[in-house]
């Protein structure tokens, strides 16, 4: 992301074990910000939710633990660990934890 990084690779796993469920909590940390977009990893406590909205650039969800069930446009699809999800620009979406789960969001930037 950014010409600094470009090339490099990043281990999350330690950032990954270390994020804690929060109940009634969602818990974010940021890893990697760049004007070409952002890496967060989120940790959601099962019944957490993200609620509608919408987003200017393509988002990619990839589900690191856990069960989710994720919403684009009204259509909902139900995500475990190891799967991973494209959630359109501008089009509405919404993440609901119907276990507890971890995900990394990929926003990018075009």
């Amino acid at each position: 992301m950014g010409g600094r990084d470009k090339g490099n690779t990043f281990y999350f796993g330690g950032t990954f074990r270390k994020a804690k469920y929060e109940i009634r909590r969602r818990r974010k940390n940021r890893n990697r910000k760049a004007r070409a977009g952002n890496v967060t990893l989120f940790a959601f406590d099962a019944g957490q939710e993200l609620s509608e909205h919408t987003a200017p650039y393509d988002a990619l969800v990839h589900i690191l633990d856990g069960e989710a069930e994720v919403r684009i446009s009204g259509v909902s699809y139900s995500l475990a660990a190891g799967e991973a999800i494209l959630m359109p620009a501008n089009e509405p979406h919404a993440l609901k934890a119907t276990k507890q789960f971890k995900m990394l969001l990929t926003m990018v930037r075009t």
